[in-house]
């Protein structure tokens, strides 16, 4: 069943996405040379405790972190340790943040130092991704409109879509329905209504879109050795243009 968040529950909503919007800028200011992913782990769990808020990745199935940090080949679900980021590297940051009952969640890729060209495109395509399959989240459209928006965007680039990974509908539970996945033909699924609350969550790789999880349980990565990307917002689907509601304006 597809939740419909009447106004109460969207005021909630849109604080615990503004902590999580600000949450990823965080991570994102904090990759460098030199910085361990266990440490920006730490500072980003502490800011969200900061704001009275729970980090929900924390404990859920059992993930042993509050951020999931994913670099060059890792696709999503990175555990954050001791690795040192080096230049070069491609960091994908996903969290999320719990606040009065309700979610937050959100994700993006980020250049570590001084990256290749082909990565810079890579990180630009998935991010154009997510805005190609926004054309599509409003009223009346169906999910797989946004699903073949942001397929035929990035393949038209030479990147892959991952498969096995997709988004979903965000509130009181980290994952709810509708799937939103970033692949597939358009006019299937279910239609969209306003109230609906969608993670749109391109996960692109730059060569074949299969991945294999890593011993660890979690570690996604790509099956071919080469980069992947990862951009996410939370979004309302409205009467009019759809509502990205993790931004930090208003915090």
């Amino acid at each position: 069943m597809i939740a419909i968040k009447n106004e109460r529950e969207l005021a909630i909503m849109r604080r615990a996405c503004k902590i999580t919007a600000a949450a990823r800028a965080l991570a994102g200011e904090m990759v460098k040379p030199g910085i361990t992913t266990k440490q920006i782990d730490t500072a980003v769990h502490d800011y969200i405790v900061s704001q009275g808020a729970e980090p929900a990745c924390l404990g859920y199935y059992g993930y042993p972190a509050s951020v999931c940090i994913s670099v060059n080949d890792a696709v999503v679900h990175g555990i954050p340790d001791d690795y040192v980021l080096k230049d070069g590297d491609v960091v994908s940051v996903d969290l999320v943040a719990k606040w009065g009952g309700f979610h937050g969640d959100c994700a993006a890729t980020f250049a570590c130092g001084h990256i290749s060209a082909d990565a810079q495109k890579l990180i630009d395509v998935t991010k154009q991704g997510f805005y190609e399959g926004l054309r599509f989240a409003k009223y009346g459209y169906r999910v797989s409109d946004i699903s073949h928006a942001v397929q035929t965007y990035v393949e038209s680039n030479g990147f892959s879509v991952v498969r096995a990974y997709v988004g979903h509908g965000i509130g009181a539970q980290m994952h709810e329905e509708p799937e939103v996945p970033n692949f597939g033909k358009p006019g299937r699924g279910p239609r969209l209504l306003p109230g609906m609350t969608v993670c749109i969550e391109p996960m692109v790789n730059q060569g074949v879109y299969n991945v294999r999880v890593l011993k660890d349980g979690w570690t996604a990565v790509t099956t071919d050795g080469k980069n992947s990307a990862h951009y996410e917002n939370t979004v309302l689907i409205t009467d009019g243009e759809p509502e990205i509601l993790t931004v930090t304006e208003g915090l």
